[in-house]
């Protein structure tokens, strides 16, 4: 579990990094990535632990989302 975690966190660093340089356009498809990972996530787990864990990362994605669609 705390590999995907880490794997997530890593590629949200990344999409961060790339708003910081204003590339937008790859730090969208780093989103979309990690959204997906997360949904794929939430169809396979059923641990309350590991769905709070995935919601937080949701809620991240969906702020950076919205600085992203501000700033474009």
């Amino acid at each position: 579990m705390n590999d995907i975690f880490d794997k997530i966190k890593t590629n949200i660093q990344l999409i961060i990094d790339a708003m910081a340089v204003q590339n937008f356009s790859d730090a969208s498809l780093k989103l979309v990535e990690v959204s997906d990972t997360l949904d794929d996530l939430i169809d396979t787990s059923e641990e309350e632990e590991m769905m709070v864990e995935i919601a937080k990362y949701q809620v991240l994605l969906n702020h950076l989302q919205i600085k992203m669609s501000t700033k474009e």
